[in-house]
């Protein structure tokens, strides 16, 4: 490719998920090209929805079909996941330090596999014809129920049977992207080391209002803002998504309970998810509000309660003993979901200068869009969007993803 011959490039990252296509940038920029790279969040590390979903990761639909690019995406999403707990576990053995060891204090990615029951006889028959087509890197297990409540005891199977993904995984989205972050530092560090000098990453915690006030400082800028990227004044009223606030509901368990959740126990997929924190803290969601424009994960007494009471019934549905843990708080995100297609839910990418302004050639670029799947979609599609910015070439990037544009009037 076209590298850009100019003296510094933006990765413009509200999310954190431009931390990947940050980590890109670092790998694969000609040796003499001096970078800068600059990213914006106002709210830190992990600050938005991103560091608050639930962090079950694996390749797969509802139906536990493939998703559209699943063996690329899976693939990027582990070799990610890698990386991260690598900077993590280095960091604190190198440096000692206690903040780093306050950050990861517990797990980034929880190994357990998920668990799907079967909640119908439709469901069945759908879940046992798609698990035939199941990735090879992430297989699916039809199992009865005396497997699965070895699992998870006192498991509740409406039909006997369930669906096991044992390759799949459970992460911790907070400590994964600050981990990300440190492994882009580390990373930057060792380049220098080795004689690529020019390479610099900077993070600034501040609000970003429009993007023409950026178009004089930079080259590129990637616009990784979520579902807040269509409230930017140029992009606003032009992006095909679609606003939804989820909430989710921490549960522990109380000291006097000793009947503990199995420490190898896999997360549950149903009606309601339970992402497993460990044996006595269980995280469950989520609720969907659409149209809603809070993007604060701050969760309301009230609205709380409101929550816990849609999701209580139906984690316990599968995992009756949920009912004696207790509320310990909640977090809420604001999805960005993105236009059904031939293909399902994809995120938007690609070159948005003409919604930008005149005088603009390859500079404004948009990745947003991801819904609920930013963890299995993040690494993949930050590795093509920064290849894209690099050779101001938007081929790069698969047109199933660019063609939002032509929707719009």
């Amino acid at each position: 490719m076209s590298p850009i011959s100019t003296s510094s490039l933006l990765a413009f990252c509200l999310l954190l998920l431009g931390l990947n296509v940050k980590n890109i940038f670092l790998q694969h920029s000609p040796k003499d090209l001096h970078l800068c790279i600059d990213i914006y969040d106002e709210f830190g590390i992990g600050g938005g929805a991103s560091g608050v979903s639930g962090g079950l990761l694996h390749p797969y639909s509802p139906k536990v079909k493939p998703l559209w690019r699943a063996v690329e995406c899976w693939h990027e999403s582990l070799r990610l996941l890698s990386i991260a707990e690598a900077a993590a576990a280095s960091k604190e053995f190198d440096l000692g330090s206690q903040e780093i060891a306050q950050i990861f204090n517990g797990f980034i990615v929880r190994r357990r596999g998920i668990l799907r029951p079967a909640v119908s006889l439709k469901n069945m028959n759908t879940l046992n014809d798609n698990a035939q087509n199941c990735l090879a890197s992430c297989r699916i297990e039809s199992i009865d129920r005396d497997t699965a409540q070895n699992l998870v005891p006192n498991l509740s199977l409406p039909f006997n049977s369930a669906f096991y993904m044992p390759g799949a995984v459970n992460v911790h989205p907070q400590r994964y992207l600050e981990a990300l972050y440190l492994a882009c530092e580390i990373l930057l560090e060792d380049k220098s080391n080795s004689g690529f000098e020019g390479k610099e990453l900077h993070f600034h915690k501040k609000c970003v209002n429009n993007l023409l006030e950026l178009a004089e400082e930079y080259d590129a800028v990637i616009i990784c803002l979520g579902a807040r990227s269509a409230f930017l004044p140029e992009l606003s009223g032009r992006l095909p998504l679609r606003t939804c606030r989820g909430i989710i509901a921490h549960l522990q368990l109380p000291d006097n309970i000793r009947e503990e959740y199995p420490e190898h126990g896999p997360s549950i997929l149903s009606d309601a998810w339970l992402a497993v924190q460990g044996p006595r803290d269980i995280h469950i969601g989520s609720t969907w509000e659409w149209r809603s424009r809070n993007y604060s994960r701050n969760v309301p007494t009230e609205e709380a309660s409101k929550a816990l009471e849609e999701l209580l019934p139906k984690a316990s549905a599968t995992y009756a003993s949920i009912r004696n843990w207790k509320f310990s708080g909640a977090t809420a995100g604001l999805r960005a979901m993105p236009p059904l297609t031939s293909h399902g839910s994809l995120p938007l990418l690609g070159c948005v200068d003409d919604f930008v302004g005149e005088n603009h050639a390859c500079k404004f670029w948009l990745f947003t869009g991801l819904g609920s799947r930013g963890l299995l979609y993040h690494g993949w599609l930050g590795k093509l969007t920064a290849r894209a910015v690099l050779s101001r070439n938007e081929d790069v990037i698969p047109p199933e993803l660019t063609s939002w544009r032509s929707t719009i009037k």
